[in-house]
């Protein structure tokens, strides 16, 4: 089993930065890629970015790219998710997930207009 455990939401104003961090507990977080998803009131949960376990490769969703940057400290058995230039359709409940089958309980992140 692992345990996920998100924080670093809040509300911030358009155009503003933001930086979520998961961290891990559990069995040995290096061996699994992570990614966050997100779900806005009404919607379906989807997908925003994720790494290999490694940290060599990511990949991110098209609404996001250029704005948010996905990384990983395996030592501190961490991933991030650095959100930059962000938008009021960003508003959401994000989820960090490891190997997309644990999941956290979520970090609400709302922007203003």
């Amino acid at each position: 089993q692992v345990q996920l455990v998100e924080s670093g939401g809040g509300l911030v104003q358009a155009g503003g930065s933001l930086r979520l961090s998961c961290a891990a507990s559990g069995r040995t977080f290096s061996n699994y890629a992570m990614g966050w998803f997100r779900q806005a009131p009404g919607q379906e949960r989807e997908f925003v970015a994720d790494i290999s376990w490694t940290g060599g490769r990511t990949n991110y969703a098209t609404s996001v790219k250029g704005r948010f940057t996905i990384s990983r400290d395996n030592a501190k058995n961490t991933v991030y998710l650095q959100m930059n230039s962000l938008k009021p359709e960003d508003t959401a409940v994000y989820y960090c997930t490891a190997d997309f089958r644990y999941w956290g309980q979520g970090t609400q992140v709302t922007v203003s207009s």
